[in-house]
């Protein structure tokens, strides 16, 4: 598999609804895939005599022309691989590209300059034996289409998409409590570094945290450095965690206004609620808004901008590039990450992925390969939170990061099997949970060691009295010990959860 990856998913399984022409087959693309698919090549398997929607692949467009035809036949593979793994085979096929103009450009031009990628898909799929019953070109606000001949359906130059939020699919979607997360391109910013005078104070730290974390790890005693450093990183992420928990620096005007948080800006919409069929239920659906169903083409309101970057620069500013640059090279131990990933869910799982979207924010030049772990891990807390459009897309941008790294390539597959990840999240906990009965187990362990050596130094009758009175003090001592769990871990009563797995066996 190469670095451009694809995302595939399986059949939907939320409220049908029945489209009819390719204005709706436009409309309906982003609440299929969850954001709109900016510079993309969308494939969407049809099943049965009524066309049911069933899996979806979706891939960066290739900039190079030389590179479509291998694209395409790679994209028809990839559709027909994943519905035989899910047992349908897709009956047909609906295609769409999706790219803004160029400087220059119109949305017309760009459909005539990917006509010939168009064909090269209908080539591809059709020698498989699965027929393309629609191939439209989303472009600058219009919809085009390369196989209807009907001008008065179909104009040459295009057809204005449906305005926001008017449609059948939007009413049917915001019903639902589906969101559309602004575009893929806004997506993908709020994971990258976004330049400007804070760069290089990130960089300068992340020179002195390798400086100082790297020789700990390779020159101390055998595996003592690595665990030291080990639990310095895990130590400071729940001091972190602890601050993401508490809102009010969130909600203090001065905090937002403040010269670090104005060093990573983002200017995207990114919603924080999750998207499982058990979130959706137990969570009040959300209203109809401008952006919910906001096409391409078509500017996202600039209040819904405002208060993305404002939440994302609230968040810079809690963390400092020191802090920053000892969490990301901490994080590039395998244990390290792993114990981290254990914060999953609940609270934990809300301020971790914060967490790790800034600290992939902060992996600036020469670093860009080292924000495969933080990214990885909002990969991951996205899908167990139920938020499969992000964690794709934040599990592509790992891959980018670090073809070869095995967790988000496990991650990513699973994601795009519609696997379910209670069973690495069972794995999770069940490692935590061992681990914490260990360590409650080794201080008791150690205190009637040093008791029994001590009874050698007295008398017969003293070592008596002492041992049971000993004894005593310790098992209330155990018994008083705080169990790890979702009462004990409230902000506020602790420290967050943690732990480590070795379930993703991954081997990075």
């Amino acid at each position: 598999m190469n670095a451009n990856r694809h995302e595939n998913s399986g059949p939907s399984r939320t409220q049908q609804i029945t489209l009819r022409g390719p204005a709706e087959l436009a409309d309906a693309l982003p609440f299929m895939l969850g954001f709109h698919p900016t510079d993309s090549v969308v494939l969407v398997g049809l099943h049965g005599e009524r066309g049911r929607f069933g899996g979806r692949v979706r891939l960066g467009i290739p900039s190079s022309p030389r590179e479509w035809a291998s694209t395409a036949d790679h994209l028809a593979e990839c559709l027909v691989e994943g519905g035989a793994r899910s047992g349908a085979r897709p009956d047909g096929v609906v295609v769409f590209l999706c790219q803004d103009p160029a400087p220059g450009e119109t949305g017309r031009h760009v459909m005539e300059r990917l006509r010939p990628f168009s064909q090269r898909l209908r080539t591809a799929c059709g020698a498989l034996d699965i027929p393309v019953y629609e191939v439209l070109c989303i472009s600058d606000g219009l919809y085009f289409s390369y196989c209807c001949p009907d001008a008065r359906c179909c104009p040459p130059d295009g057809t204005p998409l449906a305005l926001s939020g008017t449609t059948v699919m939007a009413a049917t979607a915001a019903y639902a409590g589906m969101q559309v997360r602004g575009t893929l391109r806004d997506m993908e910013a709020r994971l990258k570094p976004a330049g400007g005078p804070g760069e290089e104070e990130q960089r300068a730290a992340l020179d002195a945290a390798a400086a100082s974390i790297v020789p700990r790890i390779l020159e101390g005693s055998e595996e003592q450095g690595r665990v030291n450093v080990r639990e310095e990183t895990l130590r400071l992420a729940r001091e972190i965690l602890r601050r993401f928990a508490n809102p009010k620096p969130l909600k203090s005007p001065k905090t937002a206004k403040s010269p670090k948080s104005a060093k990573f800006p983002e200017t995207s919409k990114f919603p924080e609620t999750a998207m499982s069929p058990e979130t959706r239920t137990a969570s009040k659906a959300p209203k109809p808004s401008a952006n919910t169903a906001n096409p391409p083409g078509v500017t996202i309101p600039g209040r819904n901008l405002v208060d993305t970057s404002e939440r994302d620069a609230a968040d810079d500013a809690l963390i400092t590039p020191e802090e920053a640059a000892t969490l990301i090279l901490g994080l590039q131990d395998r244990v390290t990450r792993d114990r981290a990933a254990e914060w999953m869910e609940g609270w934990e799982g809300t301020a971790a992925l914060r967490l790790w979207r800034v600290l992939a924010r902060r992996c600036v030049t020469p670093y860009q390969e080292h924000a495969a772990a933080p990214l990885t891990l909002v990969g991951w807390t996205a899908w167990s939170t139920g938020d499969e459009p992000t964690a794709r897309v934040a599990l592509g941008l790992a891959l980018g990061a670090d073809p070869e790294y095995v967790f988000a390539q496990l991650l990513h597959q699973a994601c795009n099997e519609g696997l379910d990840p209670e069973s690495l999240r069972s794995c999770l906990r069940s490692e935590r949970d061992s681990r914490t009965a260990s360590e409650q187990i080794a201080p008791a362990s150690s205190r009637r060691v040093r008791m029994r050596a001590s009874h050698r130094q007295g008398t017969r009758s003293a070592l008596g009295r002492a041992g049971r009175q000993t004894g005593t003090r310790d098992r209330r001592a155990a018994a008083g010990v705080r169990p790890g769990g979702p009462a004990a871990d409230r902000p506020g009563n602790g420290s967050p959860r943690h732990g480590g797995q070795r379930g993703s066996r991954s081997g990075r």
